[in-house]
């Protein structure tokens, strides 16, 4: 059964060739891979155009995979399945959901929709998505939870340079009081 009108008898078109002397050049074009989020975002949006363009490569760890180790580097992390281990990098590490991540975090910016079993230290952004689940501490520049994340532990955020700006804390001396 065709689904297509009957347009007659097929035509035929004439295609030329190239005479057998003459080299024939195939250029294979290899296939874009699409590695968009799938965190929420604005819909009709990629990956590249919601983050300000940077030169770090991202590295995948796909969601069939189960690895244990540690990871260093300068780039951006994404993790869709497996991790147990440490991860230290220069760049941003974002958890997808439903992929789990069992260990310490530096980075500069962290994105949770996973899971997240361990401690975050010195990010200078966190941000835990609906999806997301922490266990763990967090120290970060800045922190954003959206409904429905679940999280258990302790956040510190918003003290840039604790030094810098009197620790936070009163440094021991009494409360203020209007007298």
């Amino acid at each position: 059964m065709s689904i297509w009108k009957d347009q007659g008898p097929a035509k035929k078109e004439a295609v030329t060739l190239p005479p057998e002397s003459a080299p024939v050049t195939v250029r294979e074009t290899p296939a874009a891979a699409d590695f968009s989020p799938t965190v929420s975002a604005p819909p009709g949006t990629r990956a590249a155009e919601r983050t300000a363009p940077d030169t770090a490569k991202e590295s995948l760890i796909a969601a069939d995979l189960t690895i244990e180790g540690k990871i260093e580097g300068s780039g951006h992390i994404r993790i869709a399945g497996k991790f147990k281990g440490d991860v230290n990098v220069q760049g941003d590490l974002t958890i997808e959901t439903g992929a789990k991540l069992n260990g310490g975090v530096r980075a500069k910016k962290v994105i949770i929709a996973g899971e997240l079993e361990g401690n975050i230290e010195s990010a200078s952004r966190v941000e835990l998505l609906s999806s997301g689940v922490l266990i763990g501490d967090v120290k970060a520049g800045a922190l954003t939870v959206a409904a429905g994340s679940r999280m258990r532990g302790q956040a510190d955020f918003g003290w840039d340079e604790p030094a810098a700006k009197g620790g936070g804390k009163n440094n021991g001396a009494e409360p203020a009081t209007g007298a």
